[in-house]
């Protein structure tokens, strides 16, 4: 269901004719190698924290013959600022959920000098449903219970998810399309 969320737009991305994305958080690229093979004309910048990541990402762009389209940066994005601009498309896939309010906010202010007019930016995201009580409780519990696993494997602090509409709303993204799977819970 994740990658179903992630992956949604992607036509709607080949259609948009977006030519430079960058990828916040991608992990082993199974978004990114898509996006570069639905967009042929795509070049990518993919950020991530994680040296290994970064490598299977580059492995799986390689095995498809797009590296000559892909740059990485092993970076973490709560200190990010891109190097390059006329970014038309930036993607954050369950990515925004592992950042403070403050610093989704303080990663937007950092990338939107670099974007080019018009400039998309996709989110997928977990989220509690509003239609239904039981499906709220179900979807609050399960979330609590992946900050958990992760607080626990990882070290992650953050304890819910940042209110990245209204964030980016403020930054003048306009929302065009939404799409809800898994009886709400995720979002893209």
């Amino acid at each position: 269901m994740l990658e179903r969320c992630r992956s949604h737009y992607l036509g709607a991305l080949a259609a948009a004719n977006c030519t430079r994305a960058l990828v916040l958080g991608d992990g082993d690229g199974r978004f990114l190698a898509r996006l570069l093979a639905a967009c042929p004309e795509i070049s990518a910048e993919a950020v991530d924290a994680s040296p290994a990541m970064l490598r299977l990402l580059s492995a799986r762009a390689a095995h498809q013959g797009t590296e000559n389209r892909l740059a990485t940066l092993c970076a973490d994005a709560r200190g990010f600022t891109p190097s390059a601009s006329g970014f038309d498309l930036v993607a954050t896939h369950f990515f925004l959920d592992g950042l403070t309010e403050a610093e989704t906010e303080a990663l937007i202010r950092r990338i939107l000098p670099n974007l080019a007019p018009g400039a998309r930016w996709i989110v997928s995201e977990f989220q509690v449903p509003s239609d239904g009580r039981a499906r709220a409780a179900l979807a609050r519990a399960l979330i609590a219970g992946l900050y958990a696993a992760f607080r626990l494997l990882t070290g992650l602090r953050t304890r819910q998810i940042p209110p990245w509409r209204s964030l980016l709303a403020n930054s003048g993204f306009t929302c065009r399309a939404s799409q809800s799977f898994l009886g709400g819970i995720l979002v893209t």
